[in-house]
C-alpha cells in the first residue's frame, strides 16, 4: 500500500506513521524548508528532533514545491500510483494548489482521500487554524483540569493531535475496506475538534445528553477534587477500589467496619464518590507502597505504581514483552517505543529511522520516471 503524505505536526504524522509500522510505503512530502515539527525539539541532528524522529519513523521523504509546476506534476504521478492521499492543510490552501479531492479523484478514482483538519468543514469554524492547545480549549480538558485544581489547563500531552490522528487512522481503513469491498475510493474528513467533542462526551455528556437534561455534562467520579493517587507511607500509589468485588475485597481485608452502611454498595459510593476517595486516601497512607501493591496484586484490585516518561524504558512489562526496538540511524541507536498491538500472522514492526529532509527524492521521483528539477525539489 501507498501513502501520499501531506501533513504535517503530529496528528497525520502519528496515522501515518502506524501505517508505516504496518508496511505501509509512506512518501512523505514536504516543502523545502521541511515539516515544523522537525525543529520543536531536541534531537541528534538539526531537522531530526525526538518528535519527528517518533512519528516519522519507517518513511520516505521528499522536498516538493507545490508553488511550481513541476513540483505539482511530480505530486500528481505520485497520485496515480498511491492508495491513500492524506493531508493537514486547511481548505482553501489545498483547493488552491489544486490538490482538492475531485481534482486528485480525477487523477486516481481508487483513491482515499483523507482530510486532516482542526475544524470540520460543515461548521462556521473551517477556515481557522488549529493546533492541540487550542481543540482541548475547545473541548473542555481545561474546564475539567480546572473541577480538579482549580486552575484551568491543559493536560500534559499532546492528547487532541494523538486521538485525531488514531481516528484518522481508523477512518481511513475503514474507507479502505469499503475500496476493497467495492472498488470504490472515496473522501474523509476528520476535524480535531469534533473528534475531542466526541471524546470528551464519552463520559462527560453524562445527564446532559437527556431530554429534559437529568443533571450536569460532566462526569462527577473523573472531576472530584480527591480523585489523585494516593500518598502511600513512602511515596505514592494508583488503585481503583471502585466495583463492588474490589470495594468488598478490600474491605475484607482492611477495613471490615466499612461492609455495611452506605457505602456498600457501587450506586452508594458514586453519589458520595469524593468523600470515598478521601477515606481511601486515609487509609492508603499508613503503608509503604510496596505493601498496598502485595496487597491490592493478591486481592486482584487494579492497582500501579506511579513512573515517569522515562522509566518507561526500563520497565519490566514492557521490556519483557520486546515493546521497544532498536534501531540503526545516521546519527546513533534509536531506542523507539515499538508497535503496541500484536498479530498472529501480519505483526508490524518500526521500518526504519525517520527520513532527512529531502533524502528520498531522486529516489522516488525515479521510480515514478519523473525528473528532478530544481523547481521542483527546493
Amino acid at each position: 500500500m501507498r501513502v501520499v503524505d501531506l501533513t504535517a505536526m503530529v496528528m497525520g504524522p502519528y496515522c501515518t506513521q502506524i501505517m508505516a509500522d504496518m508496511g505501509a510505503d509512506v512518501i512523505k512530502v514536504e516543502p523545502p524548508d521541511g515539516d515544523d515539527t522537525r525543529y520543536i525539539s531536541v534531537g541528534p541532528a538539526r531537522g531530526m528532533s525526538g518528535v519527528f524522529v517518533n512519528v516519522n519513523r519507517g518513511k520516505r521523504a521528499i522536498t516538493v514545491d507545490l508553488r511550481s509546476e513541476s513540483g505539482r506534476s511530480a505530486l500528481r504521478a505520485l497520485v496515480e500510483q498511491a492508495d491513500v492521499f492524506i493531508h493537514s492543510m486547511r481548505s482553501k490552501a489545498i483547493n488552491r494548489l489544486g490538490f482538492g479531492y475531485p481534482e486528485v479523484a480525477a487523477i486516481n478514482p481508487r483513491i482515499v482521500y483523507t482530510n486532516c483538519y482542526g475544524y470540520g468543514r460543515r461548521g462556521p469554524n473551517r477556515d481557522l487554524p488549529a493546533y492541540d492547545d487550542t481543540i482541548q480549549a475547545a473541548c473542555g480538558l481545561p474546564f475539567v483540569q480546572e473541577q480538579l485544581t482549580g486552575e484551568a489547563n491543559y493536560v500534559g500531552t499532546i492528547l487532541a493531535d494523538k486521538v485525531a490522528g488514531l481516528t484518522a487512522l481508523y477512518a481511513t481503513m475503514m474507507a479502505l475496506f469499503h475500496r476493497e469491498r467495492t472498488g470504490e475510493g472515496q473522501e474523509v474528513e476528520v476535524g480535531m475538534f469534533e473528534t475531542m467533542a466526541s471524546f470528551m462526551l464519552v463520559e462527560h455528556a453524562n445527564g446532559a445528553m437527556f431530554d429534559p437534561p437529568l443533571g450536569p455534562a460532566v462526569y462527577p467520579r473523573t472531576v472530584a477534587p480527591n480523585r489523585r493517587p494516593y500518598r502511600t507511607s513512602d511515596g505514592y500509589i494508583a488503585a481503583l477500589i471502585y466495583n463492588d468485588k474490589h470495594w468488598a475485597a478490600f474491605v475484607e481485608a482492611v477495613r471490615p467496619a466499612w461492609a455495611s452502611g452506605c457505602y456498600a454498595t457501587l450506586e452508594g459510593r458514586a453519589r458520595e464518590i469524593d468523600t470515598v476517595y478521601a477515606l481511601l486516601a486515609e487509609t492508603i497512607a499508613q503503608r509503604t507502597t510496596r505493601e498496598w501493591l502485595e496487597l491490592f496484586r493478591q486481592l486482584e484490585i487494579p492497582a500501579s505504581p506511579l513512573s515517569s516518561p522515562a522509566e518507561l524504558f526500563d520497565d519490566p512489562h514492557l521490556n519483557a514483552a520486546g515493546f521497544f526496538e532498536a534501531v540503526a540511524t545516521p546519527h546513533g541507536l534509536v531506542r523507539f517505543p515499538g508497535v503496541p498491538t500484536w498479530f498472529s500472522r501480519t505483526p508490524g514492526r518500526v521500518a526504519g529511522p525517520a527520513p532527512e529532509l529531502g533524502a528520498h527524492t531522486a529516489e522516488v521521483l525515479d521510480e515514478l520516471g519523473v525528473g528532478v528539477e530544481a523547481d521542483a525539489a527546493e
